[in-house]
């Protein structure tokens, strides 16, 4: 097994930015690791970090690119934030993430005007912020208070707004507000704000949050009282903001956790780099099988987690009308397998991992800074609620049958079509082809004798059986099971759904990568062992790796090690050396 050719598919601006961080080991690098944790002790954004973005022009990432910006596939946009995440999560979310999703909720719905007027401001190197949440209501947008109501000449905003990144700091803001009295999904819309335009005295800003993880991030609120706004400040029609809302989910909680990928690779580096130095019981800390049982195992999660975020991802592009089920499932499980693989990681490194200073100061930062890949921006329980109403639908429409997705979804780097904000749906009708294509793929399996391609047939097969039972048993579900009433059974019905299309994502990036010639995707090793881990029981840690997928991953992760690649599913080169 050796490394994928794929990174030359990546654009040469993603080396510009990597380059311009540098080694974050280096010592004397102002852009290292020592000056981002002074800056976390200090609960500050990292301002030359802040800096160097301005300076690649990081915002020109979230603005299309018939306005003036540079997105153009998500899959690229998510890669250059990994280079940000992988040095300082503060910097991924404080700085970009933000206007991000502020900025999608503008691409789908605002006017030529409204659009021209955002892409102007982030291009300008300025910020616009997001204000959803209110802390009474948490997830719950159907009961915001907020109110953003037609008053003579326009619009009159009025309540409170709670945990916003960068809420002082943002020159615009998009706000979730009731616009009408009415009950119903039609009495809310989106708010783009123009904070330099406002009165000063109706407008107040609440305390700062302080926070264990993301320490430098600016979370604020604000309050507002009969603060008028023009009426032509509501993005798209009145009465859209929810439909809005739940097109935009779509694109920023499948790309937002891909990001947080580039934080287990940095802590993945970290672990591994202090056991190769330690000596414990007269050897490297790597000869003892635990520590590289735990070490692999990590390196495998990690590459499952990213090869769904990136078929997700790519799913965008390609699958619009069925991304709405694909984001759900990624929040709910890549999330928690990220975050889970910096818990186990934190094992090998012992009582390093909370020190705060040293070679593996890093460490403690990052295991605390991941945290809000959870709940940030939706929580995982949420999503989960979310998939639960669409199970009886899609095991009458899609389940049942061979349906297959197109092979350019299973291609990283492959090209994609242009991105259509429009064409996201609200609801997929039942119908997703992912899952389904597994079935498939197992029918057109290449004869592989080897143990890891029989154990990986054996997965898929399982799987696919597995897509079979959950067929049975969600048609049966009674409409009071599909909401957050539910029982355990069905909540665990919906895990096990979203196992079966992780399964799906590697099994078939496989197959495809090994009808393409890839070196190391094409190998079923990498995909043998997330399938053998997936089948742990729900609440189980995932089982340690035979020797026949142990060895081969363990030699691909020391060679990404020596050579300074990526650990994710496209083993860029990164800047310095280990």
């Amino acid at each position: 097994m050796t490394a994928s050719l794929a990174p030359a598919a990546l654009p040469p601006r993603l080396h510009d930015l990597e380059a311009r961080f540098g080694d974050p080991l280096a010592p004397d690098n102002p852009l290292g690791s020592v000056p981002i944790l002074d800056a976390d002790e200090r609960g500050e954004m990292f301002a030359a970090g802040e800096q160097a973005l301005h300076d690649y022009g990081l915002n020109a990432e979230f603005v299309p690119a018939e306005l003036g910006g540079r997105l153009t596939r998500l899959d690229h946009l998510v890669e250059i934030m990994r280079s940000v995440y992988r040095r300082d999560p503060c910097l991924g979310l404080g700085y970009g993430a933000s206007s991000f999703i502020a900025g999608v909720n503008i691409w789908t719905a605002a006017d030529e005007e409204q659009r021209r007027a955002a892409a102007g401001l982030l291009l300008a190197d300025k910020r616009i912020a997001v204000a959803y949440h209110e802390l009474a209501h948490g997830n719950d947008m159907a009961h915001t208070e907020f109110s953003a109501l037609p008053s003579a000449g326009g619009l009159l905003l009025n309540g409170r707004k709670e945990v916003i990144s960068n809420i002082r700091r943002a020159e615009a803001v998009v706000i979730f507000a009731r616009t009408s009295t009415r009950p119903g999904s039609r009495s809310h819309s989106q708010v783009f704000v123009d904070t330099s335009r406002i009165p000063a005295e109706r407008v107040r800003h609440l305390p700062r949050y302080r926070t264990t993880g993301m320490r430098g991030v600016q979370l604020g609120g604000i309050e507002f009282r009969d603060c008028p706004v023009p009426a032509d400040a509501i993005l798209g029609a009145p009465g859209q903001g929810l439909e809005t809302a739940l097109r935009s989910f779509q694109v920023t909680r499948t790309t937002l956790v891909s990001m947080f990928t580039g934080v287990v690779d940095t802590g993945l580096r970290t672990a591994l780099r202090h056991a190769r130095d330690r000596r414990l019981y007269g050897r490297a800390a790597t000869d003892l099988p635990h520590v590289r049982s735990v070490l692999t195992g990590a390196f495998s999660d990690l590459l499952t987690a990213d090869c769904f975020a990136t078929v997700a991802t790519r799913a965008l592009h390609l699958l619009p009308a069925e991304t709405s089920i694909y984001a759900q499932a990624v929040k709910f499980f890549v999330s928690k397998a990220l975050m889970d693989a910096m818990t186990r990681l934190s094992s090998v490194l012992g009582a390093h991992f909370y020190i705060r200073e040293g070679a593996t100061a890093l460490f403690q930062k990052l295991l605390r800074d991941i945290q809000p890949a959870g709940f940030g921006h939706a929580a995982r329980a949420a999503c989960q609620v979310s998939l639960m109403p669409q199970l009886p639908l899609l095991a009458r429409r899609s389940w049942p049958h061979e349906a297959s997705a197109p092979a350019a979804l299973f291609r990283p780097g492959a090209d994609l079509p242009p991105l259509d904000f429009a064409r996201l749906a609200i609801s997929a009708g039942g119908r997703e082809r992912l899952s389904t294509s597994l079935a498939g793929g197992l029918a057109a399996m290449p004869d592989d004798t080897s143990p890891a391609g029989t154990g990986l047939r054996l997965h898929a097969e399982h799987f696919a059986a597995e897509l079979t039972r959950l067929a049975k048993e969600c048609t049966a579900l009674s409409p009071a099971e599909l909401s957050v009433t539910a029982g355990s059974y069905t909540y665990d019905l919906a895990a096990r759904y979203v196992r079966v299309l992780v399964a799906a994502a590697c099994f078939e990036t496989w197959r495809h990568a090994r009808a393409d010639g890839d070196p190391f995707l094409g190998d079923p090793a990498w995909a043998a062992a997330a399938l053998h881990r997936l089948r742990a029981p729900l609440g189980a840690p995932p089982p340690a790796l035979p020797d026949d997928l142990e060895e081969p991953l363990w030699h691909e992760l020391s060679v990404r090690h020596d050579r300074s690649l990526a650990f994710g599913l496209m083993p860029r080169p990164l800047a310095g050396s280990d």
